[in-house]
C-alpha cells in the first residue's frame, strides 16, 4: 500500500491553510471565525454522520471493542504521565503539556476508514468503525480533562459543553438506538463533512508557527514518539491478551499506528491554549505516519 499517496492530501491541506494564511490577504483574523465554524458546526456533523451511518454490531466486535479501550487508556497514562517523569518534571511546560497530551493517543479517523478498507474490505471497514466509535468519547474526554484542569475548569462542565463530545456521544445512541440518516439529506451531510476535514485541516495549518516547536521540543518528541512508536508495540501485545483474529489484529495495528487527530489542534485553540503548537505537532504526525503504519503493518504484524 501507497502510504505517501493516503497521507499527502492532508499534509497538502494543511500546507496550503499555511500558505494562504501568511501570504494572502485571508490572515489569522479570518482563520479564527473558520476555526469557530469547524469546531462548533462541521466537525460534530462529520463525526455523528461517521458513526451512524453504519449499524455497530457491538457483540460480535466486543474483543476488538476491550482491546481498543486497553491500547487507549495505556496511551492516555503514559501521556499524562509525562510531567511525573523523574528528569522530565523539570523540562516540560504543564500548559503546553496540557494541549498537546492528546496528539498522543487521539487519532485520524477518516485515513483509518481509508486504509482499513484498503487493507481487509468491507469488513475491516465494519471493525474499524466499532473501534472509531467506542474510541472517540474516551479519546475526547481524556483530551479535554487536563485543559479543564490546568485552566481550573469543571471538567463535567467543560466536557457537556464539548460539541465533539456531544456529537460522538448523540451518534453512538442513535446508532444503538437504529437511526438512519434519511436519503434525501445524506448527500448534504456528506457534503458539511466533506468541508469539515478540508477547513479543519487548513485551518490546523493557519495556526501554524513552525517557530513554536522549538519552544518544548522535548515535548513534541514524547507525545509524537508514544503515538507512532510506543502505540503500534503496545497494540502487539494487547491484540494477543485478547486473543483477536488475524483481520481484527491488522485493523487494530492500523489503527494504533495512525496520524493524530486533525481536530486536536482546533479543540486546542478553541480552549484558549497555544493552538500553534499543537497544529506543528499535526503536521508532523501527518508526515511520521508515513512511517509508523508501515512499520505496523510491515514489520509488527509479521512478528
Amino acid at each position: 500500500m501507497n502510504y505517501a499517496q493516503l497521507l499527502f492530501p492532508d499534509f497538502l491541506l494543511i500546507l496550503c491553510g499555511f500558505l494562504v494564511c501568511r501570504y494572502t490577504a485571508l490572515n489569522r483574523t479570518v482563520w479564527e471565525q473558520v476555526d469557530s465554524l469547524v469546531y462548533y458546526f462541521l466537525f460534530p456533523v462529520l463525526l455523528f454522520h461517521s458513526i451512524v451511518r453504519s449499524p455497530l454490531d457491538f457483540r460480535a466486535a466486543s474483543s476488538l471493542m476491550a482491546a481498543g479501550w486497553t491500547l487507549g487508556l495505556l496511551c492516555v497514562a503514559l501521556s499524562y504521565a509525562l510531567p511525573h517523569i523523574p528528569g522530565l518534571r523539570h523540562h516540560l511546560d504543564r500548559r503546553l503539556h496540557a494541549a498537546s497530551a492528546q496528539v498522543a493517543f487521539r487519532f485520524n479517523s477518516f485515513i483509518g476508514l481509508a486504509i482499513a478498507e484498503r487493507l481487509a474490505g468491507a469488513e475491516g471497514l465494519l471493525l474499524i468503525a466499532v473501534l472509531i466509535g467506542v474510541c472517540v468519547p474516551l479519546f475526547n474526554a481524556a483530551a479535554v480533562w487536563p485543559m479543564a484542569r490546568h485552566a481550573e475548569r469543571g471538567f463535567v462542565r467543560e466536557l457537556v459543553r464539548n460539541p465533539l463530545v456531544l456529537a460522538t456521544a448523540s451518534g453512538l445512541l442513535a446508532n444503538t438506538l437504529g437511526f438512519a440518516m434519511p436519503l434525501w439529506l445524506e448527500p448534504a451531510v456528506s457534503r458539511v463533512g466533506a468541508a469539515s476535514l478540508a477547513l479543519g485541516l487548513m485551518a490546523a495549518g493557519a495556526g501554524m508557527q513552525l517557530r513554536a516547536l522549538a519552544q518544548a521540543k522535548l515535548l513534541g518528541a514524547m507525545v509524537l514518539g508514544i503515538r507512532h512508536l510506543v502505540a503500534p508495540v503496545l497494540a502487539v501485545g494487547v491484540a494477543a491478551m485478547y486473543g483477536l483474529s488475524t483481520v481484527q489484529t491488522t485493523v487494530l495495528l492500523a489503527f494504533s499506528a495512525l496520524p493524530t487527530a486533525s481536530s486536536s489542534y482546533v479543540l486546542a485553540a478553541r480552549m484558549g491554549y497555544d493552538g500553534a503548537y499543537v497544529g506543528v505537532l499535526v503536521t508532523l504526525s501527518t508526515l511520521l505516519g508515513l512511517l509508523s503504519l508501515p512499520f505496523a503493518l510491515g514489520v509488527l504484524r509479521a512478528l
